[in-house]
């Protein structure tokens, strides 16, 4: 059982629309989903009355089956490229300046890996945006980019700060290096949009892993064991 901190709904909506129907109805049963449906066929209900978590561990269940799902700490020269699934083990910490439009970046590291996670403020477990106007989709580099921009804004007291050489990356490693309060040690399965390596302000070569996350939940298991 996860204790869920952020689920993309719209990602589980978009997903699950596509899983072709001989193969959903396996999916649903292997994930022991309750249809309650008598006498009518259960790849339509398995669409309609699943609910969130149902249709998510039927899309994990899925991504699992089709495709080889890596790891965040993969080296970018054994994968295929952006657009894999990888999964991934870190203390996260989150920066959000508290606009419902604004995406949330949350954030960690383990050994020489750091990890940078996008999504959208209205799929955090318990938060609802006021209007629908506020939900804003943010599962994308854009989206980082602003987020990037804001931060520069704020350190430089509302002023414009121009970036080093290296670009994103860079950019990436400063501003998730100085994130301030409690890192919560976290699981997640998300989708990549940019990896890469870079050379930090120590000397110190770091694997940057950017993707947007199907799920974030608390880790069943403590650091380091």
């Amino acid at each position: 059982m996860r204790y869920y901190l952020y689920v993309s709904e719209a990602k589980v909506e978009m997903l699950h629309a596509q899983i072709p129907r001989k193969l959903l109805s396996r999916l649903t049963a292997e994930a022991k989903v309750d249809l309650k449906v008598a006498g009518v066929s259960v790849q339509r209900p398995a669409r309609q009355e699943a609910g969130l978590y149902e249709r998510l561990d039927v899309v994990e269940g899925f991504l699992e089956r089709e495709y080889d799902i890596g790891w965040m700490s993969s080296g970018a020269e054994e994968e295929s490229g952006p657009g894999f699934w990888f999964r991934g083990e870190a203390g996260l910490r989150v920066l959000w300046d508290g606009q419902a439009e604004m995406p949330v970046l949350m954030s960690g590291a383990t050994g020489d890996t750091l990890v940078a996670l996008m999504g959208s403020v209205h799929h955090l477990v318990g938060h609802s945006a006021a209007t629908e106007l506020e939900r804003v989709g943010h599962s994308w580099l854009p989206a980082l980019h602003r987020l990037l921009r804001y931060a520069s804004r704020a350190e430089g007291a509302g002023e414009p700060v121009a970036w080093p050489g290296g670009g994103m990356l860079h950019r990436v490693v400063e501003v998730c290096d100085r994130l301030a309060g409690p890192a919560m040690w976290c699981e997640f399965l998300a989708r990549e949009l940019l990896r890469g390596s870079v050379t930090d302000g120590s000397g110190a070569r770091r694997e940057v892993v950017i993707g947007t996350p199907l799920y974030v939940a608390l880790s069943e298991e403590r650091p380091g064991g």
